[in-house]
């Protein structure tokens, strides 16, 4: 067996759906598939035709496409194919993207799943939004959770100087991409509330922006209360959640989630919404009652102050986090594999 997969997301750093396809793509070398990849242009153009062409292509026996980000191919693979859609945010936001953004998306997602075999999704809440939204029959889609690297998220981890330098005593942080889907705006006012503003804490934000980006990094520009590092290591990563007071999590809607799971690995207290995946896979986290700026305030308090609340999100997160696994995920994609060379 030989599994291709996108080099537009193995080969540069995209978020969340970066981490998945490495990951996946380390556990098929390791048990001796090989990977390749399914080329890349320089403009988005060039690469949504070479990823048809590819899927056009009869290649060799025993491959398999995997198109691991949402979109793919627009027309019939000829070769056995898989596509993993991560969510559908836009069920139940608005703020995800422009109607245009929208329209586009939705069209390339269709096309992608009508012209390859099978469709893998990563959690209960986003295989309900796939069925719904795009009319995947039941016997088409598989359900695979990620997983987490547990062991490196519980490894103590020394923070860069550079990073080191710019933090506070006391700090909450946010880690991921910047984008309105992850509810920075609400998040930053937050911090100006008179309660938060009490704790004496800043928040610390690490991570790029992604997409219509432009309100939300305005408004942490104009924020007394907000540290922005940017796009930070691996090692740091992980070192910022080992050593932050509260990580913050008010998304508005995940597919996964995997940021909540990487800091409850990390011994973190996590505060996070209940919105799309996350109502499942956040398990002891602490909960926001809602995910407009005074509950995400009311959140912190709690959060920094609670320590019975501390105490049990710090016992838990880890032994729960090791309930999602690299293997586990592997292995079944392995079984969708082979079940579409059949």
């Amino acid at each position: 067996m030989r599994v291709l997969m996108p080099s537009r997301i193995l080969d540069r750093h995209t978020g969340g759906n970066t981490t998945y396809a490495r990951h996946v793509a380390t556990g098929l070398s390791q048990r001796g598939i090989e990977v390749a990849r399914i080329p890349a242009g320089r403009h988005p153009s060039i690469t949504m035709l070479q990823e048809t062409l590819t899927g056009l292509a009869r290649g060799q026996a025993g491959d398999v496409l995997h198109y691991v980000a949402d979109t793919g191919p627009l027309m019939r693979t000829r070769r056995p194919s898989v596509i993993t859609v991560h969510g559908v945010a836009s069920r139940w936001i608005s703020s995800a993207r422009t109607a245009r953004q929208e329209k586009v998306w939705r069209t390339r997602v269709q096309r992608a799943i009508d012209s390859t075999t099978h469709v893998v999704t990563v959690s209960n809440s986003s295989a309900n939004d796939v069925q719904e939204i795009f009319g995947v029959e039941p016997e088409r889609l598989t359900t695979i959770e990620h997983g987490i690297d547990v062991q490196r998220f519980t490894t103590a981890t020394e923070l860069s100087k550079e990073v080191r330098a710019q933090l506070p005593e006391r700090f909450a942080l946010y880690l991921g991409n910047i984008e309105p889907r992850k509810n920075l705006v609400a998040l930053v006012k937050a911090f100006a509330a008179p309660e938060v503003r009490a704790l004496g804490v800043k928040l610390v934000v690490a991570g790029k922006p992604a997409w219509n980006a432009e309100e939300s990094l305005a408004v942490m520009d104009r924020s007394p209360d907000v540290i922005r590092l940017g796009f930070v290591s691996d090692d740091d990563r992980t070192a910022l959640m080992q050593n932050c007071d509260v990580f913050v999590f008010p998304s508005l809607y995940e597919g996964f989630g995997f940021p909540v799971l990487e800091a409850l690995a990390a011994g973190a207290v996590v505060l996070t919404s209940n919105k799309g995946s996350l109502e499942e896979v956040a398990g002891p986290a602490l909960r926001l009652e809602s995910v407009d700026e005074e509950a995400i305030a009311h959140g912190l308090a709690r959060a920094f102050e609670d320590e019975s609340a501390r105490k049990q999100c710090r016992e838990q997160g880890r032994a729960w986090a090791s309930r999602y696994t690299w293997d586990a995920s592997v292995e079944r994609h392995i079984e969708v594999y082979r079940k579409v060379s059949s």
